[in-house]
């Protein structure tokens, strides 16, 4: 009698077996192309029918699916919103800025790093908001004013992004850390060691966009633009910064529906 993997799979190879399962050592080599074949078929039917994966709920992101909205920006408020040409500008300095970091990226990603820079993990959340944005901005906490001119702390102000550091992260890591700091920003105020990053990070990623990077920025360049929208003056020390990164997220990655328009 046959047996029900040879009764389901059609033989591909007119091969009689002449030894018996108990015969076969199947963690052994195989003696001749028979055993092989024999040990593939026997091994074949030890397979359940059915697998079930054991899957860990916690180890999956909660971005698995990426839904891309298509909802523009608050308008800016008559006055706020940049010129043309200045976004031109903006735009051209900005591919320079990208041009120097891709030439000089191996040259920076090989320099040495003083003692006190410690990156964080890939998977460190909240070691990259503490890294980039420093303690006293992640935690909340006041800074101590003293009259003597103290050191420059970078675990409390933040270290900020220089080619050294940048240049070292892989496309997975520029993205990865993009999306904590938008996340971060979808909750607190802006704040200068954020821009710094914002816009380092964004000449740091690479075209054509990944489904993920073209969410996160749509998601910064609205947020901007609420912030924006809450602004009492046009001499507001963040409307440039604001300016800056939704022209960039819309003129030059081409999220063309975010744009300011000329008033």
């Amino acid at each position: 009698m046959k047996s029900d993997v040879e009764e389901l799979m059609p033989r591909l190879l007119p091969v009689e077996f002449e030894a018996s399962a108990e015969d076969l050592d199947l963690n052994g080599p195989p003696r001749n192309p028979r055993e092989y074949l024999r040990q593939v078929q026997l091994e074949a039917s030890l397979c359940p029918e059915v697998v079930v994966a054991q899957i860990d709920p916690k180890k999956l992101k909660k971005k698995q699916t990426v839904n891309a909205s298509v909802a523009g920006c608050h308008a800016a408020p008559a006055g706020f919103s940049p010129s043309l040409s200045w976004q031109k500008q903006q735009v051209s300095n900005f591919s320079g800025v990208r041009q120097s970091i891709t030439k000089n990226r191996k040259h920076w990603s090989t320099q040495t790093l003083d003692d006190n820079v410690l990156m964080p993990q890939l998977t460190d959340e909240e070691g990259w908001k503490r890294f980039c944005l420093g303690e006293t901005v992640y935690l909340g906490t006041p800074s101590c004013q003293t009259d003597a001119e103290p050191a420059l702390d970078y675990s409390k102000v933040g270290f900020p992004p220089f080619l050294s550091i940048v240049s070292r992260l892989n496309q997975s890591t520029v993205l990865m850390v993009l999306e904590v700091l938008i996340s971060w920003f979808e909750g607190n105020k802006f704040v200068p060691q954020l821009g710094c990053w914002l816009y380092s990070l964004l000449a740091c990623l690479e075209k054509p966009l990944l489904p993920e990077a073209h969410s996160s920025i749509r998601q910064l360049a609205r947020r901007c633009a609420q912030l924006r929208s809450t602004l009492e003056s046009q001499d507001d020390e963040q409307l440039p910064a604001l300016n800056l990164l939704i022209c960039l997220v819309a003129r030059y990655f081409e999220q063309n529906d975010l744009a300011d328009q000329p008033e």
